[in-house]
């Protein structure tokens, strides 16, 4: 305990000897005290020192740089209001044709990039086609063409509909194909709200403000961005040497002096996975076992989901710092608002014994043709979180009669074991494709984490497949609501049921006074690059 105390102080003395020299500047030795005030006042309102624990890998969006977030550094052809409604940004206009194949766009003539050289359909050209020959995160396997008509207008060509190209490309951005190289993830050029100035791997990344931008010029002027851990970016915010940090729940009920509490919500979700087939030595391609003797009843999914109360595992798991969660997509403009249903514990106890499932040795757990419904749920070691909502949620369903046992493994074991144990998942994405991936047939028993219960149905397909083919955003969103619920059947929890969802987590930010961080769209999973989407719009009072 000694030794960890001496670490931690360390840990701290570190800590502040890096914050007070990027916040100290490059001061001038000569002057009053009181200039000397005035002028770090002047220096601390055009500048911010954010906190967040997770560092990109690269600052090249054909590398997945702000891929589902905002690149910052670089523009994109359009972009995300707070609504999550689609708006113009590098285009000025867009237009599909009735084949539903070949998508047109216009692009303004006053971007430049920060070495002064404009942006044209040819840098966007470059873009797309270095980004689809990446294979990286960004999934452009449904981009056939991409040709520049003239220096403002340039066309895609899809191998068919696909009603999420624009979701797709609304956080891809747009690289200079003159200034393009090895080095470009590391010293990036582009045409957005910020210009990078320097990165220091593991500990900053500092930006500023690009006076040139074609848009509102951000008011902050400098951005520093230190990557620490969440106990260190506390340490950070108690010694006021920070204006910004990422905190945890657990934390989240501390006052701190100066500071307050930011609560953002998010389509950041937590649920188990269950498998919905019995285990029948079957195996996936890569040999792990395949099924699960009682989660493939879907009367036991059921009543898991109906016997858990949200509110609850909420307040005891995440100190209240999260809200329930009926879905993949809650709150997003492609969700169904009927998938949501209320905890009742008598109907979750009645779907069992309906289904023949009875205590008939008085042990506290139901049973049916000898099978004891009893199941493990996994979870990565280390996660917290996931582990006090999986350990809540457990203890809810005892009193239904189903034993959950909470295990915690490697990330490695646990890619093995899902498609036959149940498993505390996170999604959340501003991309309806994250419903087809999770849902949709092709997709069940991959090694990619998201179908490994193996959930299969015609019908789920049929309205996914509509969505993904339809020709205007209205049908697709129609369909991709039926494809959670038709009024008779669907992916959520009153149908099929083959994920019992259970908290949508807050994403918390201690927030200095007098810096406003402006209205923020729903965080997508992940709580540090989230945050930063409406960077340009801060400001101090």
């Amino acid at each position: 305990m000694r030794i960890l105390y001496q670490n931690k102080i360390i840990l701290c003395a570190v800590i502040s000897v890096v914050l007070m020299s990027i916040l100290s500047g490059c001061s001038s030795n000569y002057g009053s005290p009181q200039t000397h005030a005035m002028q770090r006042e002047d220096q601390r309102q055009e500048q911010v020192v954010i906190a967040i624990s997770t560092e990109p890998s690269s600052l090249d969006p054909c590398q997945g740089w702000g891929h589902g977030n905002t690149p910052l550094i670089q523009s994109t052809l359009i972009k995300y209001n707070q609504e999550m409604h689609f708006e113009n940004d590098l285009a000025v206009d867009y237009r599909l044709d009735g084949t539903g194949r070949t998508w047109t766009f216009e692009l303004r003539e006053d971007a430049a990039f920060t070495d002064g050289e404009a942006v044209t359909a040819e840098d966007v050209v470059f873009t797309f086609e270095t980004a689809k020959a990446a294979r990286a995160s960004i999934d452009l396997t449904f981009l056939e063409k991409v040709e520049a008509v003239d220096d403002t207008t340039v066309t895609f060509l899809l191998s068919r509909p696909t009603s999420v190209f624009l979701n797709t490309i609304a956080s891809v951005g747009i690289i200079p194909a003159h200034a393009y190289g090895a080095d470009y993830g590391i010293h990036p050029i582009g045409s957005g709200p910020w210009k990078f100035v320097q990165w220091n791997p593991q500990e900053q990344l500092i930006l500023e403000a690009n006076e040139e931008y074609y848009g509102t010029v951000p008011s902050i002027k400098k951005v520093t961005i230190v990557f620490m851990a969440e106990d260190a970016a506390f340490a950070a915010v108690q010694a006021g040497q920070v204006d910004v940090a990422l905190t945890a729940a657990t934390l989240a009920d501390k006052e701190i002096d100066g500071y307050h509490l930011a609560r953002i919500s998010s389509v950041d979700n937590r649920g188990f996975t269950l498998p919905v087939l019995p285990n029948e030595g079957t195996v996936t391609e890569g040999g792990y076992p395949i099924g699960n003797n009682v989660t493939c009843h879907l009367e036991i999914r059921q009543a898991v989901a109906y016997a858990i109360n949200r509110e609850l595992v909420a307040k005891a798991a995440l100190n209240g710092f999260a809200t329930p969660c009926y879905s993949e997509n809650d709150g997003m403009p492609w969700n169904n608002p009927e998938v949501v249903i209320e905890t009742n514990v008598d109907y979750a106890k009645k779907l069992l014994a309906d289904a023949g499932w009875m205590d008939t040795d008085n042990d506290g757990i139901v049973e049916k043709n000898g099978i004891a419904a009893a199941f493990t749920v996994l979870y990565p070691s280390g996660d917290s979180v996931r582990q006090a909502v999986a350990l809540a949620a457990a203890e809810q369903v005892e009193q239904i009669g189903i034993c959950i046992t909470v295990e915690g493994t490697s990330w490695d074991d646990l890619s093995k074991r899902m498609f036959s144990d149940a498993v505390m998942m996170g999604w959340g994405a501003a991309n309806p494709y994250e419903s087809y991936c999770l849902y949709h047939s092709n997709g069940a028993f991959q090694e990619d984490f998201y179908n490994p219960e193996g959930y299969q149905s015609e019908k789920t397909d049929h309205y996914l497949s509509a969505a993904m083919e339809a020709l205007t955003t209205e049908q697709a969103y129609k369909n991709w609501r039926f494809a959670q619920w038709d009024g008779e059947t669907g992916t959520c929890m009153k149908g099929n049921c083959p994920w019992v969802w259970i908290v949508n987590v807050d994403h918390l930010y201690y927030v200095r006074d007098g810096l406003e961080i402006g209205r923020q769209q729903r965080h997508p999973h992940g709580a540090s690059l989230p945050l930063l989407q409406n960077l340009h719009e801060w400001r101090w009072t």
